[in-house]
């Protein structure tokens, strides 16, 4: 498979021919950081949705799965994706959490 698509943007990550944009890097960054859950593209592929990541997807993004892949299994720490059970246990471990359920009315 040929890599299609090109910008001049430098890639965050790369893994073969395929990589993942650098602007992608930072909802990673947040999530695996601080608990904050990313947009809908890269949740699915935390949740190892593949169905919903390649609905998302823009084109850029849907040609380069395999760089996300490559990224969750050779960097990201393995309890913090992977089924959705996991995303959102790995989102409570985080002490600091935006909640407004409480608030008085």
């Amino acid at each position: 498979m040929t890599q299609t698509i090109e910008n001049d943007e430098p890639p965050g990550y790369r893994f073969r021919q395929f990589y993942i944009p650098g602007r992608m890097m930072e909802g990673f960054r947040r999530y695996f950081e601080h608990g904050i859950m990313p947009g809908h593209f890269l949740t699915a592929v935390l949740k190892n949705d593949l169905r919903a990541a390649c609905e998302r997807a823009d084109d850029e993004n849907l040609v380069n799965l395999p760089a996300y892949i490559a990224y969750l299994y050779n960097v990201a720490p393995h309890q913090a994706w992977g089924s959705p059970e996991k995303v959102e246990k790995w989102c409570l471990e985080f002490p600091f959490r935006f909640d407004n359920s409480d608030k008085e009315e």
